[in-house]
């Protein structure tokens, strides 16, 4: 998760990721968040995926545990058969962009997001997830830094 983390953090030094809300679940992502340079983000996510993917695999190939390669065969297998793919595969291609049209339908969004942890079994309350700003909505500084601007959300943390 810490490679995960610390790349959200570059984006969002280096590169204008802004995020409003997020939640890092064990096998995918959730944000709310949009670009704040002339850098897209299409562009900002498709880095963001190159380099934690080129990352994880560094990590887990210097593991020797059944776990890590277990992992390592799992993302190697899910590409055999495509062409033009690269040697590995740990994330989706592409990602599912929606555009958030009012306060109601952010805070809809924010609330199932938010939701996730719970739902997975992983947490009984939201705030105690870690890896989600539903800490930040509780006053509790979360693992990544989100700017809080619409609906219930009124500071930056």
């Amino acid at each position: 998760m810490e490679i995960v983390i610390d790349s959200i953090r570059y984006c969002q030094a280096n590169k204008g990721l802004k995020i409003y809300a997020y939640c890092l679940m064990p096998d995918h992502i959730h944000m709310v968040c949009r670009s704040s340079c002339e850098e897209t983000l299409s562009s900002i996510v498709r880095d963001f995926k190159k380099f934690t993917s080129n990352e994880i695999m560094e990590y887990l190939t210097g593991q020797k545990t059944v776990e890590a390669i277990n992992l390592l065969n799992l993302f190697r297998k899910g590409i055999r058969d495509k062409s033009n793919s690269p040697k590995f595969s740990i994330w989706k291609r592409g990602f599912n962009p929606i555009e958030l049209s009012s306060t109601k339908f952010i805070d809809q969004k924010i609330d199932y997001i938010h939701a996730n942890p719970v739902k997975a079994g992983l947490v009984k309350s939201e705030i105690d997830y870690l890896y989600s700003s539903a800490r930040d909505m509780e006053g509790i500084d979360g693992e990544i830094k989100v700017v809080v601007t619409f609906g219930r959300w009124k500071t930056y943390r």
